[in-house]
This record gives C-alpha cells, structure tokens and sequence, in this order.
C-alpha cells in the first residue's frame, strides 16, 4: 500500500483528530494556522486601513480605539497587522510551492534517469547548495525590483529548491530498489505510471513536512530582506513595519510606540511556531512508530 493509500486510510479512522488530541502542541500550532489564514482572508473585511496620515495621533499607546496603539503617521496598528498578513502567507506558501515543484521535477529525473543527466544535476545542485544563500537572495530581490509577492515567493524558492531536490532523489532512488517498481518495469508500464501512481504517492509525507519548512525558513528570509529596506512592498508588510519602526521612524526610542515595534514580531514568533508544531503533528501522523 502507497503511503498516499495508507494516509487516506488513516484519515478515515480518524487517526489525524487522534494525533491532535494526544498532541496538544500540533493542536496548538493548527489553530493558531487557522486563526492566521483568517486574519489573512476575513480580517481585511473587517479592519479597514487607514492610509491618511494623522500625526496628532502619532504613536499612541494602546486604547479601545486603537488595541496595539498607532503608527509613526497615526494610523492603526492592528489594522496594519491584519492587512500585512497576506502578503507574509502569500510569500511563504507561494515560495514552498514553486520550491515543491522545481525539487520534485530535478530530483525525480535525477534519481528516476540517473547516468549522465544525474551527474550533471547533482553538480548543478552541489553549486546551489555552496553559495551564501541569504545574501544572494537578497541581491536577487533588489535587482528584479519586486513589486508583489509571488514574485518575491519565486526568487526566495530559487535558492530553497536545491536541498529539497537532493532529498527527493534519495527517497526516489530508495524506492526505485523496491519491488513493486521492478514489478513495474518487468511489466512495461509507462513512465508517467511509474511515476504518478507508484512513486509520487509515496513521498507525500516527505513532500508534505518539506513544504511547511520551507515555508517557514521564507518568512525568515523575506522578513530579513524586507527588514534591510531591499523590498518595500507595502508599509502594513510585517518586514516592512520593522524596518520602519526600526530604522526611520525612531519607534525604538519612544515607550508608547513598543506595540508597534513588538507587533509583528510577536505575529512572526506565532506563525513560525505554529509551523513547526503543526509539521510534528505531521511527522506523528504518518509515522506510526511516533505514535506509539
């Protein structure tokens, strides 16, 4: 049975619901996913941004009015928060993406093909994986000049896909030696068969705990990036919000103005953490020996 198989059927007797009842971390770091692709999708609807600067409200302190206090230009923090989350969710899973398939397309022809075109690959990705990943990346994004983020998700995976296709090969060659591929090739079935109904469905596990890591190491990167003033996408962008907190507003030096600053890194710790703790929950559900 594929792990895709086995994993639907575990999904049918509830196993998932009963990971997340023993792990209450996994738990955890789902709801607070759920909680920030709700601010992503339903918060803007319900949290207008200001975009008209108000300097007699410059930096006020928490209130009723204003829950997290204002900005260096008067205008609402939570609101800020609220619509910079989709572009931070938009980077991060539109990176993870492009990654998966840029990984899965190499490290599938390398380790299904072998012989010269894997050599080749290998050495492609030997040079990727040497070079200073987050200076580069960030170079990268200053010289296309990025203006959305999917844009910014496509050159952060450029430099994510390498590692990942590295393992897939792995997986591939380890399953290549097994028997129902031999069966496979002893039969003459096509390579698309091969590939989409034996292989394929037997790394979704591996594909699946890969995905949130990377998307967790993109926010890293694109906050990092955003936090050195190389791609000003939006004021309401988390990176953005702490390079000007941090840098040109004086946010730093003014007490009332710490909610503005401590925002989105509080948002940033909370959604890495949820990533994490729901990839364990993850690794618990398709290893049978965590659950035991």
């Amino acid at each position: 049975m594929s792990a895709f198989k086995h994993s639907l059927q575990l999904l049918r007797q509830n196993v998932f619901w009963e990971v997340l009842r023993h792990n209450r971390r996994a738990a955890l770091g789902l709801f607070l996913l759920l909680g920030f692709a709700c601010m992503a999708t339903v918060g803007p609807l319900l949290f207008q941004l200001e975009t008209r600067s108000d300097y007699l409200l410059r930096f006020q302190a928490p209130s009723w009015a204003h829950w997290l206090g204002t900005d260096y230009a008067g205008r609402d923090t939570l609101a800020q928060l609220v619509h910079g989350s989709r572009d931070i969710i938009t980077i991060a899973f539109s990176s993870a993406l492009i990654t998966l398939l840029l990984a899965l397309l190499v490290g599938t022809l390398a380790g299904l093909l072998g012989g010269r075109l894997d050599q080749w690959l290998m050495r492609i990705i030997d040079i990727f994986l040497t070079l200073p990943r987050f200076p580069i990346m960030a170079i990268m994004a200053g010289l296309f000049s990025i203006q959305d983020p999917f844009s910014f998700g496509f050159v952060l995976a450029l430099f994510y896909w390498p590692g990942l296709a590295r393992g897939i090969r792995s997986q591939i060659l380890t399953l290549r030696s097994k028997d129902f591929i031999e069966i496979c090739q002893l039969m003459a079935l096509p390579l698309r068969h091969v590939i989409f109904a034996e292989l394929m469905p037997n790394i979704v596990p591996y594909l699946a705990i890969n995905f949130i890591n990377v998307a967790r190491d993109a926010i890293v990167a694109s906050v990092g990036i955003m936090l050195l003033g190389i791609v000003p996408l939006s004021a309401s962008n988390w990176g953005m919000m702490l390079n000007l907190a941090a840098t040109q507003t004086g946010a730093i030096y003014v007490p009332e103005a710490y909610p503005y600053l401590l925002a989105p890194i509080a948002c940033i710790v909370l959604f890495q953490f949820a990533l994490m703790a729901f990839a364990g929950g993850l690794e618990e559900f398709f290893d049978p020996r965590l659950r035991g």
